[in-house]
């Protein structure tokens, strides 16, 4: 597979782009296999726009199918957002299509397919706008790092085995001898309760991610772990990585192992810089890092966030060079928080790990909790029947603000580790105007017949889109009743994530939901047109996960 080589970033603002999609033979890992490509590469070429400018970017269509291409986390009116069904028909075979939008943001995006299962198949890309003033950082070089996820089976087929069996894929299930070392631990009687516990649930604890390095090989540019995709740089640079996950359903845990991250932006939005040893990068999320790499060689590691596998380059300041690769770590197991369950000698109200407990039953407004959205105390009750509906195997009893947690499998790895709290934006452009309205959304599914969906209800089964009015501000706040991770999208408008710092919350293109989370975030909805809202774990929002925001 061809890395993103750059070739279409010598383009002059208003030169007009040609985009073609059609299939083609690759290798990956030294295996044959097809995909879908743009350009001839897999992934796409690197598209470099520019802030202010008219951007007119035609797409032919050479596939024997209907195409599309969305551009993710890019603000435009909604009938060039490249969604079928909802901003446009799509591309039929063998014709084209002509984008014309106004660029009025920069940063780092991506592009991808928004059509069936493509995006499994390699059709994707990095997308980057140079800004029209100068930057609030400095940097003398600019590396992208796509990470994705490829299987060499066909992806429908990998949906019809999650649809038979959601666990398919997970070789990880905890044995007999797992079973002795928890008993010997924590407890014969505490173990076996456990254990029940989780049967009635339907769930296991190494249910982390639903497709694993058992079929996924993880990708760095489109070059697997033996094929080492190298980035070269000069000896007392400043390096600025452009990290976009365009994986279609793998957290990656990252680190570069003994060199330093300053996260200097978030979906392409500055922030206030924060320096960290690893991140754990939710699907869809972009990330600019700031390193200072010495004259030596660095791996660039990349784990899957249920530790199956991992993707990995090189950064070195010469051809050919390479550095230790890190083994796997201990696979990670989900615990009581993440089922929404009252962990053992813990107290309503202040759980583990630092986070306020919420009851998960039905909620009621208390009292005010400033800058991270509203405390909901436990009361009696339950939520409305489609929360807890047929296509919803558990509603949790307990929800949590995780915000400042860095993720499943990280919480004692010794060393910093981002979290959503460390982010601040940094521009003074905070829409101060009172909420005038907030909706709920709970995020559903049920593993074992691999539905998912919102409020209890596959998209299949939605007859009204969520209504947004244009103009107001808007609180929209997500409580996952599942047990896994969620990345949510909203195309056309910003999310200002409620993390606790005021005026300088983040703006966000996609936020991820941890296991039995409530989170809100802020919306100025200034954007008429039809949007789609979904997970972007593909095989998610294809069995489901998806509406439809109406703003009007």
């Amino acid at each position: 597979m061809n890395g993103a080589d750059g070739s279409l970033s010598r383009r002059r603002p208003g030169d007009p782009i040609d985009l073609v999609v059609g299939s083609m033979d690759v290798t990956v890992g030294g295996r044959p296999s097809r995909a879908i490509a743009v350009n001839g590469q897999v992934p796409g070429p690197l598209i470099r726009l520019y802030e202010g400018e008219d951007v007119t970017i035609r797409v032919r269509n050479d596939l024997n199918e209907a195409t599309s291409i969305h551009w993710h986390g890019i603000i435009l009116p909604f009938d060039m957002d490249g969604v079928p069904g909802v901003a446009y028909p799509g591309i039929p075979p063998g014709e084209t299509f002509t984008y014309h939008y106004p660029v009025r943001q920069n940063g780092t995006y991506w592009y991808h397919s928004h059509s069936g299962l493509q995006e499994q198949l390699g059709h994707f890309g990095p997308l980057v706008v140079e800004p029209s003033g100068s930057e609030p950082f400095s940097y003398d070089r600019d590396l992208v790092i796509m990470l994705s996820d490829w299987t060499f089976e066909n992806p429908y087929k990998v949906l019809a085995k999650l649809k038979k069996m959601g666990s398919y894929y997970n070789f990880q299930k905890r044995t007999l001898e797992d079973f002795f070392h928890d008993a010997s631990k924590n407890g014969r009687g505490a173990t076996v309760k456990d254990r029940l516990t989780w049967g009635r649930m339907r769930m296991s604890p190494t249910d982390i991610a639903d497709i694993t390095a058992y079929t996924y090989t993880y990708l760095v540019n489109g070059r697997a772990p033996g094929d080492n995709w190298t980035g070269l740089f000069r000896p007392g640079e400043r390096v600025r990585l452009r990290i976009i996950n365009a994986a279609t359903q793998s957290y990656f845990n990252f680190r570069i192992p003994g060199l330093p991250m300053t996260v200097v932006a978030a979906d392409g939005q500055n922030v206030e810089p924060v320096t960290v040893a690893e991140m754990q990068l939710p699907v869809a999320e972009t990330y600019d890092v700031i390193v200072e790499p010495e004259d030596k060689a660095y791996t660039v590691f990349a784990e899957s966030m249920d530790r199956s596998g991992f993707a990995r380059g090189t950064l070195a300041p010469r051809p050919g060079m390479s550095a230790a690769v890190p083994p796997l770590r201990k696979r990670p197991v989900l615990t009581m928080v993440d089922m929404g369950m009252e962990m053992p000698g813990m107290a309503m109200g202040a759980p583990e790990g630092g986070g306020k407990a919420m009851s998960g039953m039905a909620m009621k407004k208390e009292r005010p909790m400033p800058g991270m959205g509203v405390w909901y105390g436990p009361v009696v009750g339950r939520h409305g029947p489609d929360h807890h509906g047929p296509e919803n195997s558990s509603v949790p009893t307990l929800l949590r603000n995780r915000l400042g947690e860095p993720g499943i499998g990280l919480a004692d790895v010794g060393h910093r580790v981002f979290a959503y709290t460390d982010l601040k934006r940094l521009d003074d452009d905070f829409d101060g105007r009172p909420v005038n309205r907030e909706i709920e959304l709970h995020l559903t599914g049920n593993m074992e017949r691999y539905i998912w969906g919102f409020d209890g209800k596959k998209f299949s089964e939605t007859d009204h889109p969520i209504e947004f009015n244009n103009g107001e501000r808007l609180r929209l706040v997500m409580v996952n009743d599942t047990m896994m991770e969620h990345p949510i999208h909203l195309h056309g408008m910003w999310m200002e994530l409620e993390n606790g710092h005021g005026r300088r919350i983040p703006r966000k293109h996609t936020v991820s939901v941890k296991p039995a989370e409530r989170l809100s975030v802020l919306i100025s909805v200034d954007a008429p047109g039809r949007w789609a809202f979904h997970c972007h774990l593909l095989y998610h929002m294809d069995a489901g996960m998806f509406r439809v925001v109406r703003v009007s």
